[in-house]
């Protein structure tokens, strides 16, 4: 069953691994952020157990984070083929797509804050359909800017040839 989702074969590249700090930072901030206003807003139903519960959340999620977090990341990869780049993606429900390079309309290469602080950027393709649209996180830059680049023009070549 993993050969439809990962055909053998192929060269796989995975994302860099300074994805999954970068996904522990966001966990952080978001739980330092919801946790106090969820303790404060509990507080007022449930007294001093609301603060119990916030808490208990707050433990939930950092425990859940720090087991989904490295498998969501291992689940990503690309391939370069000849005719076509295969990205893959999920843990529970992964997902497969094709993009022919001659169907690639434009490519997007971006980068958050903190991203870049870790020198991570994301490569998007766009294709005329909004359904088939395929993207790669957790690029390293110089690499983002290579598949970006490489994409583009075989993007160009094999639409000339439509």
């Amino acid at each position: 069953m993993e050969e439809l989702f990962a055909p053998s074969g192929e060269k796989w590249q995975p994302v860099s691994r300074k994805l999954v700090t970068v996904r522990y930072i966001v966990l952080a901030m978001t739980l330092a952020i919801v946790t106090p206003l969820l303790a404060v807003g509990l507080w007022f139903v449930l007294d001093v157990w609301g603060i119990v519960v916030a808490v208990a959340v707050a433990l939930v999620g950092v425990v859940w984070g720090g087991w989904l977090i490295p498998r969501i990341w291992r689940a990503w990869g690309y391939s370069e083929r000849q005719e076509d780049l295969l990205v893959t993606h999920g843990v529970m429900f992964r997902k497969l797509t094709v993009v022919p390079y001659g169907r690639m309309q434009f490519v997007d290469v971006n980068s958050g804050p903190l991203d870049r602080k870790f020198g991570l950027a994301t490569v998007q393709m766009h294709t005329a359909s909004p359904a088939s649209d395929a993207r790669i996180p957790g690029l390293p830059a110089q690499e983002a800017a290579r598949l970006r680049d490489r994409l583009s023009a075989l993007g160009e070549a094999k639409a000339a040839g439509l």
